[in-house]
């Protein structure tokens, strides 16, 4: 029996490709791959500002 050649990767098709790139990715293990950083709490959030809406708490005070 003869033993085969392995075929380039350039030249495999792109089934073969895709099984072999699987076979060569790794697990992340329930990690998420995006890197993450605290948030700068000297930053202005914009999102947070909306989060507030309109607050008329004073406007009550004021009222009553």
């Amino acid at each position: 029996m003869k033993s085969r050649n392995p075929v380039p990767y350039g030249k495999m098709s792109k089934k073969a490709k895709r099984a072999f790139d699987a076979r060569k990715r790794r697990d992340w293990g329930g990690m998420s791959p995006v890197t993450r950083k605290p948030e700068n709490p000297k930053a202005y959030n914009r999102n947070k500002e909306k989060s507030r809406g309109s607050d008329d708490s004073w406007e009550r005070v004021i009222l009553f």
